[in-house]
Formats: structure tokens, sequence, C-alpha cells
């Protein structure tokens, strides 16, 4: 048996294909991933994230040493309370050791980091704050709910009418506080959406609540499929501490000015940039029928170099599979991939297939 969030009990009352996530005993589904999927396109799910690590990051060197530690520039939001920031944590290599959002809190800051990569994450974090003035914490006693899709925001000003008038007016990337409670206009799916970061004390009869409310509980499969619809990264496919942001259609995430800022990892990118990127990260649809998986090989038309699916599905908005790819960076508009010993013909796309119920290809 792997931990258990405060919800455990409660995917096991709904009937949760529970699997083991990371050391974590998750919710797949409860009985249909396509219908959850569909549901966050149209209407609204929630999910238990709540194996996902909150750490807050206080004290006098906390704006400092995050801008040492992370590829983008909290200075951005430093100023601005309740602004979220979308980075990078990068090794000397500039591999990413882990993607994450930062928040600005009116203590400091906020992190959320990937389930899979906590452990190393905190023990880098303790590692690379030795000289510097800053507190660093782990919240485990707070769970995490998100709530997406085009009804979620409605739904909860709803279910909590004295917070309201502040979530209809949180644009997104920004957050607020309300005691242990927090919000913020973020999500993973391609959707407009909530995460609520509150007590595990409080969690159960919230999550009981939102179903009440005719929120549909969704599990991990259903996330990951809606992400990938959405152009969206996962770490260990799209990125790991082996694949430069560069690579990973991360190079937005990345502030070069001003140039005296000495974040982990700057001389290796900067290096790579100089060198060239032979690679891209692009989006593949095969309209065949037949299911594009991560590891299958790309052949690109004309060159000598491989490519690679990083993730790929059947897309339940789509009605056919689409794929995440990492391939040399002279790829035209279509490729070959390697599917069941023959070779497929695929389109190429830009890496987003499906944003606020929109199709995009």
């Amino acid at each position: 048996m792997g931990q258990q969030t405060a919800l455990y009990d409660q995917h096991r009352a709904l009937g949760a294909k529970l699997v083991d996530f990371s050391g974590w005993d998750m919710p797949l589904h409860y009985g249909s991933q396509i219908q959850e999927h569909r549901t966050v396109r149209s209407a609204a799910g929630v999910f238990d994230v709540s194996h996902m690590a909150i750490v807050d990051v206080s004290g006098a060197d906390a704006e400092a040493w995050l801008r040492y530690l992370l590829a983008n520039d909290v200075a951005k939001i430093a100023d601005a309370e309740g602004r979220a920031l979308y980075t990078a944590m990068l090794n000397e290599r500039g591999g990413v050791i882990d993607d994450l959002i930062v928040y600005r809190t009116g203590e400091g800051y906020r992190t959320v980091l990937n389930c899979g990569t906590r452990e190393g994450d905190l023990a880098w974090m303790r590692q690379q704050s030795k000289d510097f003035a800053v507190d660093i914490r782990e919240r485990n006693e707070l769970a995490i709910l998100a709530i997406q899709g085009p009804e979620a925001l409605e739904k909860v000003c709803e279910l909590l009418p004295a917070q309201a008038e502040r979530l209809r007016a949180l644009k997104p990337f920004y957050s607020f506080a309300d005691g242990e409670w927090f919000f913020s206009r973020t999500g993973y799916t391609g959707e407009d959406g909530l995460e609520i970061m509150l007590p595990d004390a409080a969690v159960v009869e919230f999550w009981q609540s939102v179903l009440k409310a005719g929120v549909e509980p969704c599990g991990l499969g259903a996330r990951d499929t809606l992400r990938l619809e959405a152009g969206l990264n996962l770490y260990g496919h799209e990125m790991d501490q082996d694949t430069s942001p560069l690579v990973a259609n991360m190079a937005w995430t990345i502030a070069w000015a001003p140039e005296e800022r000495d974040f982990i990892g700057r001389a290796a990118l900067e290096a790579q940039k100089a060198a060239g990127i032979d690679q891209r990260l692009v989006g593949l649809v095969m309209r065949e029928r037949g299911v594009l998986r991560a590891h299958q090989t790309v052949h690109v038309p004309g060159c000598e170099q491989s490519g690679e699916i990083t993730s790929g599905t059947f897309s339940p908005t789509l009605g056919l599979s689409i794929a995440l790819a990492r391939v040399p960076a002279q790829v035209g508009d279509r490729c070959l991939v390697d599917v069941r010993n023959k070779q497929v013909e695929v389109e190429v796309v830009k890496p987003c297939f499906v944003r606020q119920g929109k199709v995009l290809i």
C-alpha cells in the first residue's frame, strides 16, 4: 500500500480504480476515463491532486534565492501579491529538475512541485539554500483540489458565496488566500478552472459538497489526456534532467534579462543557444486507425537522425490519435512513425490540439 491523500476513503467509496502513482494510491478513473475527459471539456470535473507538494518559501533572502534557483525571474511577481509564475528548476547542465508554479503570497512565495520529483526537489532546494536566509516549509497538512471546466468557476462560487466576488474577479495565473484556504486560477487541462489548497481537515466535507453540486469526480487518466490535448508537458516525458527547456517548448519560461542574474543552468543554456538547437517538440496527428504511444520512433524524411514520441494517446475530443514528439529541427509537415512493425505517415502540427474546448488543428 502506498501513501494516501485525505480523500482516499472517498475514492474507494466511489468505486475508483486506484493505481500506484509515484508511491501514492491515486484514482485512475471512476468508471469511464473518456466520460470524465468529456465532462471537463463541456461542464466541470474535480481532481484530487493532493499528492503534489506544496512548499512555502519565506525569509529575508526568499526573492534573491528564488531568482538564483529558477530559470524564470520571480522579480516579475515580487511586487504583485497573488500573481503566479510558471518556471523550471534546472541543474547545472541546463536539464529540468522539475517544472513548477510559484505564487507570490503575503508571507513570501508558495511553490507547487510534482509528486514524482518531490523528494529530489526538496533535497536540491535545501542544498542550494545554504548561503541564503530562507525558510523552506513543506505543507503536508494541506490538500489540493483542481476543479476544471467551463462551469467550474460558477460551481465554486455557488458553494462559497463569501468568496464569490473575489473568485469571479480572479484573473488567470492569479491567486488569493482566505485563512488556510488558497485559491488560484490555474490548472492542467486546457480549460478554465481553479486549483484550491485547503486543510486536510476540511477537504472531505468540501469534496462532498462539490460532488453534490454536480461536479464529476475525475481521475489521473482524464487529467493526462486533457493535458496532452492542450499540449502541456509532463515531467519525465517532455522534460527531465537530461532535457533542456530549449528543446521542450519552454524557452519562453527563461528570463534572460537582466543579464547579471546568474541562475542555475544559465551558462549551459547560453552555450546551447549559441551552438544552435537541433531538436524541436512538435505535435503529431494520425488520421488512420491506431494509437500513438510514448517511445515510438519518428522518422523525418531526408534526415538521418530519428526522433521519438514523448507522449501519445487517443484524443477523446478529436476522435483520433495525437502525440507530442521530439524530432530533428528540420522536420516538415509530414513524418513517419513506427507503429506495430510498420511506418505510418502522420501530420506535424503545433504542439497544442485543444484549448478552452476549441479544436486547434
